[in-house]
Formats: structure tokens, sequence, C-alpha cells
């Protein structure tokens, strides 16, 4: 029985007055026949009695639950700021490791492309210098296949990974491709060997064309140049622009930039099946397949997005 009521319980007989006696505690009042022994006596069966209660509860136990409540109510408040505490140290932390993380690949970002660009310069100045020693013939055909096959082979390069988008990385290298479509752990992810892959062949043509003469080697460098010249391109946009993972600077305001960006984020929606799988001729593609209308509506949503930010 809780503590701070009372329990007043009447017992009544249709035969015989009512008279309390005590049986047992101060705080229960028990009212049962005056003789018992004339029931016994006179042998009249027992009678069903009806017993009525009323439990009293007093100031203080309203009082003690009171506090009791407030007690709760403060220990709960105490709970939620601990626990928003703990979340946002979360939150910081996380922002904290996304932030080194944009550092860690804009540094690699930035050195990579000032060296690779700066070599490129480098080797096409020297090449053609070297050419034009000893006062021979200019050689227009070779300069003229260099330039031709640098643009060519950027252009090129599109087709080709547009293609192999499709055919190997969402197929027979999707366990590669999948860390890309996933969210990141770190400053790099698996998918990034790709870049690597594709290198390869750039290093091999521009070494041959650099130090060879003739046409032959001329659009090997060209080529060499023109895969070089596309996967810098490709990781301002696809890698700075669409996924954030370093910042752009004023191409995130170019319009066709901002329209290829909004298309490659469809790509990893799923709407339209994957498309497009290319990059920059990725709204083309998309408006093949009917998906402008979505198009426009990324669009909005980048520029909103941008704006807030």
């Amino acid at each position: 029985m809780a503590a701070g009521t009372q329990t007043i319980c009447f017992r009544l007989n249709p035969f015989l007055s009512p008279r309390p006696i005590a049986l047992g505690g101060t705080n229960t009042l028990i009212f049962s026949p005056s003789v018992k022994q004339i029931s016994r006596i006179l042998r009249y069966p027992r009678k069903p009695s009806l017993a009525v209660c009323f439990v009293v509860e007093d100031e203080k136990l309203k009082a003690q639950l009171a506090t009791s409540d407030e007690e709760d109510g403060q220990d709960r408040d105490r709970e939620k700021e601990i626990v928003k505490q703990i979340s946002d140290a979360r939150v910081a932390e996380k922002l904290a490791r996304k932030r080194s993380e944009r550092f860690t690949y804009l540094v690699a970002a930035v050195m990579s492309s000032f060296g690779i660009t700066s070599m490129s310069v480098l080797a096409v100045y020297y090449r053609f210098s070297w050419q034009m020693e000893g006062g021979g013939e200019v050689p227009y055909s070779e300069m003229f296949g260099t330039f031709a096959l640098s643009v060519g082979a950027a252009v090129g390069m599109e087709f080709w990974a547009r293609w192999a988008h499709k055919a190997l990385w969402h197929a027979s290298l999707w366990h590669m491709h999948e860390s890309h479509h996933k969210p990141r752990e770190g400053p790099f992810e698996l998918n990034d060997v790709f870049a690597i892959i594709n290198a390869v062949p750039a290093i091999a043509l521009l070494s041959y064309g650099f130090f060879h003469k003739g046409l032959i080697p001329g659009l090997c460098f060209g080529a060499g140049l023109g895969i070089t010249v596309f996967g810098m391109a490709y990781m301002f946009v696809h890698d700075g622009l669409v996924h954030k993972r370093f910042p752009v600077g004023p191409i995130a305001n170019v319009p066709y930039l901002r329209r290829v960006a909004a298309a490659h984020q469809l790509h990893h929606s799923d709407k339209f099946n994957g498309v497009p799988y290319g990059l920059f001729l990725g709204p083309k593609e998309l408006e093949k397949v009917g998906g402008l209308e979505e198009l426009e509506k990324e669009i909005d949503r980048r520029i909103k997005f941008f704006k807030g930010s």
C-alpha cells in the first residue's frame, strides 16, 4: 500500500448493526458484527457480505509526486542537452574531416595539374625548338598533325569514357567503380585507379613523340597531349564541380558546365537507367531519352544550393 494513503472498509451484515474494531495497523478500520457467536448458535447460514473501500490520498503524497515529476522533467532536459552536445560534437568532427579530405585532394589536384601542365608546355616548346635546330624547314605537317591529334584525342576521350563507363565500369569493373557510387571515406576512392590507368597511354605517347622526329611521332605526341588535356578537364569538372572534392572557383558559374554537372548528378540518381554515361556531352544524352525536364529541375536545385551556401 502506498505511503500517505488510508483505506477504510465497511462490511455490511443484514442482521446486525456494524461495530468497528481495529485489527492490526492504525490506518485500517474494519466494521464487523458485535456478537459473532449468535450466528453460530442460531446456525444461520452465512450470508454474503459487501465490503466498500475508500482510498484517501493526502496532500503530502501529491506534493511528493509533483516534486518527482519536476525532477523527472529536469532529468529529461539534462539528457536532451547531453544528446545535443554529443550530436554537435559529431557534426563538427564530420565537418572537420570533410574539410581535411577536400584540402588533401585539392593539394593533389593542384600539384598534378601544375606538374602536368608545366611538363606539357615544356615538352611542346622543346620538341618544336629541337625540330627547328639547324635552320631547316618548318615541319608544318608535323605541327598540324600534333595540333589536330591534340583536339581529336581530347574529343575522342569523351566517347571512349562514355563507352567504358557503360560497358566496363558498370559491368565487369563494377567492383572498382562501385566506390564512386557510395559515400566516400577519406580523400580518395578505389575508382581513382581509372585515372591512373588512363594516364599510362598518355605518358607513353608523349614520351615517344618527344624523343623522335617525324609525322608519326608528332601524331603520337598530339594524341598524348589531348588525353592529358581531357584528363585535367575531367578532374576539375567531375571531381571538383560535380562531386565537390575540392573548390573550383568561377567555373561553377559557367552555364554549360553547370548543365554538365547537373546531367552527371542525374546519372548518380539512376532516374534514366544510368544515362548519361558521358560527361561533357551528358546533356545531349539526356535529351535523347527525354530527360530535359529533369535536367532543368536539377540545374535550378544546384543554383539555389550555391546561392544558399
